[in-house]
């Protein structure tokens, strides 16, 4: 069963190039399938043109979905990412 949790953005300029980068790389360190969801649009969190063209910026509200065999330490430590990168 999937493990979810709703990040929002707080950095001023949103998920530019560099936080899409990094957060691509995080994503690919671990075995679950992680998509992220921003409105109607929901993409694999692994994939940079995916996560880039979201277009998240600075408010908007993030739906993680991870999925997989460590998905409970991949939710807490993505979470714990996300919170210090975005």
């Amino acid at each position: 069963m999937a493990t979810s949790f709703t990040f929002t953005i707080t950095d001023p300029e949103g998920m530019h190039a560099r936080p899409a980068g990094k957060v691509v790389e995080k994503a690919q360190s671990y075995q679950s399938a992680i998509t992220l969801t921003v409105g109607d649009k929901t993409v694999d969190a692994k994939r940079i043109f995916g996560v880039m063209g979201l277009g998240a910026k600075c408010g908007d509200a993030i739906t993680v979905a991870i999925d997989g065999e460590d998905e409970t330490a991949a939710a807490a430590e993505f979470e714990a990412f996300l919170k210090e990168n975005l």
